[in-house]
């Protein structure tokens, strides 16, 4: 089985930096695509992100377009989600999650998430 493991959230200011990691154990994640999914107190869960198996294509939520950058190290088992710019509303628990491509709404295995927060 596959497991999915977060990391690297954090307290930033509004304007700063975090890169959040996926990494996998178990079974090989070659064979899936990678969501980031996000999920604020009293809001729906979001897609916020997702990655071919083979990196070759992304895509991106419109809040997070031109901020973040999804990217797999397929070798290390890792997914990244490089986040720039952060803004207050970007505060949430992310999670990641197999998919077995990102134009199919199904979702797989889920980590446990990690919170990031964007406060003055």
């Amino acid at each position: 089985q596959l497991q999915l493991v977060e990391s690297g959230g954090g307290l930033v200011h509004p304007g700063g930096s975090l890169r959040l990691s996926c990494a996998a154990s178990g079974i090989s994640m070659d064979y899936y695509a990678i969501g980031w999914f996000r999920q604020a107190p009293g809001k729906q869960r979001e897609g916020v992100s997702c990655i071919s198996s083979s990196g070759d294509s992304t895509t991106y939520a419109r809040s997070v377009k031109g901020r973040f950058t999804i990217s797999r190290d397929n070798a290390k088992k890792t997914v990244y989600l490089q986040m720039n710019s952060l803004k207050a509303e970007d505060t949430a628990v992310y999670y990641c999650a197999t998919k077995g491509s990102c134009t199919n709404p199904s979702v797989g295995s889920w980590g446990q998430g990690t919170q990031v927060t964007v406060s003055s």
